[in-house]
Formats: C-alpha cells, sequence, structure tokens
C-alpha cells in the first residue's frame, strides 16, 4: 500500500483540531466544533462543547461519565459508517477502555488516526494484553497518523505481568509489616489495569473518589475488576481500620494532600512510563516506581506503524522529533503535527522529561 501524495489530504490541521474535509468532522478537536470523533475519553482528546460526538460503544459510558449528558453516537468496533462521502470506522485502539482508531476512507485512499495505543502483549504475542479494553489491532492504511508520548528508544516496557507481581509482592511486604500501600496512578485507564492484576488476598483494596468512579463505569461495561472499597473526602475524617493492609489507589493529585493522613503510616509508589526514568521517582521523593504505561514504548510504536504498511506517517504529540528523524531515515514520508493533545501520564509526574533525543535513534 503506497501513500497517494497526489490525493488531497483526508486529514489537515485546523485551530480546532485535525480536520477531515471531505467528511466536515473533526478527530479530537480542543475546540468546540458540531461533529466530532472521539478517538478515547482522556481529557486531552475528549472536550465538553462539541454538537455531536462519535465514539466506540465500550468508551460512550466513559464519555458521559467525564462530560455529562453529551449527544453520542455509539459505533461497534469495525462497523463502518458513511457521512458525506466518507467511509468512517473505528478499531480498537488498546489504550483504555472505548479507545480507538478512526479509520477514514475516501477517494480511494484510507488513513488511520490511532490517537493513544498501547501494543503490549499484541506484539509480542505474549497473551498479556490488558484485560480491561480491546486489544491494539493493526489496521492497514496509506497514511498513519500516530502518538509518539514515549518516542525515544531508551523506552521500552517490561512484561506486564512482571510489573503486576511486583505490585503485588510490595503490597503484602507492606501489609506484613502493617503499614498501608498507596499507590498513586491515573483514575481513567490505569487504575483499572491494576486493579485487574491484584491479588485480593493480600487485602482491602481502597480507592479514592475519582478511581471509584471510573470503577463503576468500566464494571458497567462489564469488565471484571475485584472488590473496592470508597472512602469519601471528608475533613478531618479518622483514620481507615482497614488500612494498615489495605492498597490504596489514588490519582496523582493526592500526593501530599490531607485525604492521605486517614491511612496512617504508609508505603508509596507510583505507576507509569516515566517511572523509567530514575530521576523521576527521586523527584518525588516516592517509595518505589512501577514501570506501567498505557502508551506504546519505542519497540510498540515502530511496530505500529510497520503493522500499518503505511508510507506516509504523520506524528501529532509527544517526542516526535526522533521518532519522524528515524522513519525519514527508513524510507518513510514522516512530518509532526503541532496539535495540543497533552500527555496523562506526564501529569503523573511532577515534572516530565523533557523531549530531548539522543545523538542517534536507530
Amino acid at each position: 500500500m503506497s501513500a497517494r501524495r497526489s490525493d488531497p489530504d483526508l486529514v489537515v490541521l485546523r485551530p480546532q483540531g485535525l480536520y477531515c474535509p471531505a467528511g466536515d468532522f473533526f478527530i479530537d478537536p480542543w475546540r468546540a466544533v458540531e461533529r466530532a470523533v472521539i478517538t478515547h475519553a482522556h481529557a486531552d482528546h475528549a472536550r465538553g462543547g462539541h454538537g455531536h460526538y462519535l465514539a466506540a460503544r465500550s468508551g460512550v459510558g466513559v464519555l458521559h461519565a467525564r462530560l455529562g449528558p453529551v449527544s453520542a453516537q455509539a459505533l461497534e468496533y469495525g462497523e463502518v459508517i458513511t457521512h458525506s462521502g466518507v467511509k468512517v470506522s473505528l478499531h480498537p485502539a488498546g489504550h483504555v477502555l472505548g479507545s480507538a482508531q478512526v479509520r477514514i476512507e475516501h477517494g480511494g485512499s484510507v488513513w488511520v488516526v490511532s490517537g493513544d495505543y498501547k501494543t503490549a502483549g499484541v506484539r509480542e504475542g505474549s497473551g498479556e494484553a490488558d484485560p480491561t479494553c480491546a486489544a491494539f489491532e493493526p489496521v492497514f492504511c496509506d497514511v498513519f497518523v500516530t502518538e509518539s508520548t514515549f518516542g525515544l528508544p531508551i523506552y521500552r516496557w517490561p512484561a506486564q505481568a512482571e510489573v503486576l507481581a511486583e505490585i503485588n509482592a510490595w503490597w503484602a511486604g507492606n501489609a506484613q509489616n502493617r503499614r498501608a500501600s498507596v499507590l498513586f496512578a491515573y483514575s481513567f485507564g490505569k487504575a483499572q489495569r491494576i486493579l485487574a492484576g491484584l491479588d485480593p488476598a493480600i487485602g482491602p483494596i481502597l480507592c479514592h473518589g475519582a478511581v471509584e468512579n471510573i470503577n463503576r463505569t468500566y464494571r458497567q461495561a462489564g469488565v471484571i475488576l475485584p472488590h473496592t472499597l470508597h472512602y469519601e473526602e471528608q475533613r478531618g475524617a479518622r483514620e481507615v481500620p482497614e488500612a494498615a493492609q489495605a492498597l490504596v489507589l489514588a490519582p496523582p493529585s493526592a500526593q501530599g494532600s490531607p485525604w492521605l493522613r486517614r491511612f496512617g503510616s504508609y508505603s508509596d509508589g507510583f505507576a507509569s512510563g516515566w517511572m523509567q526514568l530514575r530521576g523521576a521517582r527521586r523527584r518525588q521523593a516516592l517509595d518505589r516506581g512501577f514501570v506501567l504505561s498505557d502508551h506504546a514504548d519505542w519497540p510498540g510504536l515502530l511496530w505500529a506503524i510497520e503493522q500499518s504498511q503505511a508510507q506516509r506517517v504523520i506524528v501529532t504529540h509527544g517526542q516526535s522529533a526522533p521518532l519522524v528523524r528515524w522513519l525519514r531515515e527508513a524510507g518513510l514520508a514522516a512530518q509532526a503535527f503541532e496539535t495540543e493533545f497533552g500527555d496523562e501520564e506526564a501529569a503523573e509526574v511532577v515534572e516530565a522529561p523533557a523531549a530531548t533525543a539522543p545523538t542517534s535513534v536507530g
């Protein structure tokens, strides 16, 4: 499959976001528009104020939980609709519940906008794919629009089972010493992925309200999670008796907050791809750092691009310059779009690493 550079681009950059001129709709726009196709419900990709939303059926519940009663059309993975002569379908991205790649076909050309994605378990064929969302599926296309959150060769994730075993062992050790284990993780996606891999026999699992609200939506979508306890955030609340042997899941914003006092003596940890860098944990004075990301690592990015068979690649956000340079050296037509997409992983640490590239990215 080759890129059709002579044809009009199916996706262009507008002040509102990524725009499909042929279909007159936007993908994950950051300004209010009439028609928005949403790849997933993280705040930088799904914003309020749009007239109409199109999203994967499994992600509509989270979309409503985060944005309220918006006008949203649900589409099954692989289902094709035609709008203004443009064929649109959504395909699993493996990022979080309901995350999707957007396939656009018009005039004999096919583009895929991937949003955010992870390939863990799929690329290795290890069977360790995230059980809380549909696994990433490669989609053939002429042009592949990709993220590059961890677009440096230093980022190579350990096996998911290995990281979850480390978390359980840390929790069990703390429980034996009657200390709570406070684990900071992004409330949507990361927290539920961790929950699915915990051993409830170790002790009770307590969740911050931000995490428990999303847990409820996941359960309503049929995702199996262990039993969790939710404690309301109240000023002057007493310590929680169960905390001595508990694992407490909380969003990064809870770090250092009065809310943590109720758990008495505790050990704290962070689950994020940024934890692969030693300095990230040290800057936050954490006891433990667990390398677990809901984004593709460097090998995962290259694998996804290769699997798409695209000869043209557009990088939307993250550490884009090294990836663009590597792809060009590999003979692909590559460029970057300056978007307003952020990174929920970067919000998990006080200071995300600078997007600097090594002298060689081979």
